[in-house]
């Protein structure tokens, strides 16, 4: 039987040391406390983040290899390029937050349930709010073809989820969003855990403790703050490939 701290939720500091994470499942270190803003923000900059599904107490972990990309450096297939090269769709961010979220919250195949329940759309609805949780989308004319949303701290974003409506979607979004990071400074863009998907767009594995050193740099450092939807570039998907 697998013996969890228990989080008290009158204490936002308290999650115990990342070294003390489970190997199997790897990462698992706490259980319980809230989604509070607070928290969550806390967690993020420990490296940890919240998991869990429907009927389930809240599950933080922090994996032992982190999958992340270099925002400089995401990899663009060459059948891929060729196609952003003929796409006329508009990237936007922090226009359809809750859209974007609740989209990928949505079943997907040979999957009954999903992790992003009401509470955890409650909770990123709120960071959002705040300034702190941001979503880049894909449109095509008023569609909303695709998209991704994560958390913002100083210069570290720390990727949630992302979706796509029409083929090419979430890539769209996910390169957007490594474009315009690296060209405000942001050089890590954390994607959690890993997926062949993500490795052929360039994801790679980090191991926690050089990780979590840049992670404690980045979370500090000055970013940019607020409601993004004035401050990100216009940009088409053959912007991307340049």
């Amino acid at each position: 039987m697998i013996r969890l701290p228990f989080l008290d939720t009158q204490r936002i500091d308290d999650f115990p040391a990342i070294e003390t994470a489970l190997r199997e499942p790897d990462g698992l270190l706490a259980a319980g406390g809230d989604l509070s803003a607070a928290r969550l923000l806390a967690a993020y900059r420990r490296g940890i983040f919240p998991w869990y599904s429907d009927g389930q107490p809240i599950l933080w972990w922090s994996p032992a290899q982190r999958t992340v990309f270099a925002t400089a450096r995401p990899h663009v297939p060459r059948r891929l390029a060729r196609w952003l090269r003929g796409c006329d769709w508009r990237i936007r961010a922090d226009t359809a937050f809750a859209h974007v979220m609740r989209a990928c919250a949505a079943p997907r195949e040979h999957q009954r349930s999903t992790w992003i329940g009401r509470d955890m759309l409650a909770a990123y609805e709120h960071l959002h709010a705040l300034g702190h949780a941001h979503s880049v989308e894909a449109w095509a004319d008023e569609r909303l073809v695709g998209g991704i949303y994560g958390v913002s701290l100083g210069r570290m974003f720390f990727g949630e989820s992302m979706f796509s409506a029409t083929a090419n979607g979430s890539k769209v979004a996910l390169l957007a969003l490594c474009h315009v990071l690296s060209g405000w400074g942001y050089p890590l863009l954390d994607a959690q855990v890993a997926s062949q998907h993500l490795f052929t767009l360039g994801a790679f594995q980090m191991p926690r403790a050089p990780f979590l050193a840049a992670v404690a740099e980045l979370a500090d450092a000055p970013g940019i703050d607020g409601n993004w939807r004035e401050c990100f570039p216009l940009l088409r998907p053959d912007d991307l490939i340049k």
